[in-house]
């Protein structure tokens, strides 16, 4: 057994609900009760274990990337504290409790995985960008690899309207691989000028780039306020049902700080695992 050890708490099941709520996530594969993903090219499989998560293989840099993708990083005990004191969040945590938001580890297949989302449901997002990986990535066993830059940026825009993509989010991912932006060095900025650079990139509005800093930077303070299923999960815990506008939104987050990013998640899986009432 290769036990890779995650503070408690920690619920493995729950925190990887994601990848089966909206069907097969083939870059984040569940497979008979065990999460499976590519890493570096090589095929390693996540099942939860006593203390942690079993990880086949695990070395060193398996166990980095397997930890940013099971959101390790966040402060469920701050996060916690601040819940006392909201009534909505008072209820989620214990209902939810040791989940921890997945982290997409690849910032190039996050912005794809973004813009796939962009304006259609969750479901119709996750089975085109299964196309997309069936189509250009590489199937290793169980798990595939995300198609990378340099393979997608030799696509014409026609091959991916084929898989289901608008003619205008096909250019967009076209573009986005045929960028030689450095998305490794956003890591060392902050928030705002982590979302000035990236909303300078076509394709890439704020939306996306609020997405990023939460699923891929896993920045506390990230609040993706334009994001639909978190307007209507606020409106669904806080006002009843009536969603509020965009400006109400942007400030809602405030009463969240500095765990905006844990809120929107809680609220956002909250909203679908945890029985009204």
């Amino acid at each position: 057994m290769a036990l890779l050890r995650i503070s408690e708490p920690y619920d493995f099941a729950l925190s990887t609900e994601r990848y089966r709520a909206y069907g097969p996530d083939l870059a984040n594969l569940w497979h008979e009760g065990a999460l499976y993903r590519a890493v570096h090219g090589r095929e390693v499989r996540i099942n939860a274990a006593r203390g942690g998560v079993d990880v086949v293989p695990l070395n060193v840099t398996i166990g980095a990337e397997v930890r940013t993708l099971l959101g390790t990083t966040f402060d469920l005990d701050g996060f916690a504290q601040l819940a006392e004191s909201d009534p909505v969040l008072a209820r989620l945590v214990p209902a939810l409790r040791g989940f921890r938001p997945p982290i997409n580890p690849d910032p190039f297949e996050t912005l794809v995985t973004s813009i796939t989302a962009q304006q259609v449901s969750l479901r119709a997002a996750f089975a085109i960008r299964s196309r997309l990986i069936e189509a250009f990535g590489q199937q290793l066993r169980i798990a595939w690899e995300f198609p990378p830059a340099e393979r997608l940026a030799r696509v014409d825009d026609s091959e991916l309207t084929a898989l289901g993509f608008s003619r205008r989010k096909a250019e967009y991912v076209v573009g986005l691989a045929r960028n030689e932006h450095g998305w490794d060095e956003l890591h060392a900025l902050p928030d705002e000028e982590v979302k000035a650079r990236l909303v300078r990139v076509r394709g890439v509005g704020e939306w996306t780039a609020d997405w990023f800093l939460a699923r891929h930077l896993a920045r506390p303070r990230a609040w993706p306020a334009g994001d639909l299923g978190l307007v209507k999960a606020v409106a669904l815990f806080y006002f009843e049902g009536s969603r509020p506008n965009a400006k109400m939104m942007r400030a809602f987050g405030d009463r969240f700080a500095p765990y905006e990013n844990l809120a929107a998640h809680y609220l956002l899986t909250g909203a679908r695992v945890v029985p009204a009432g």
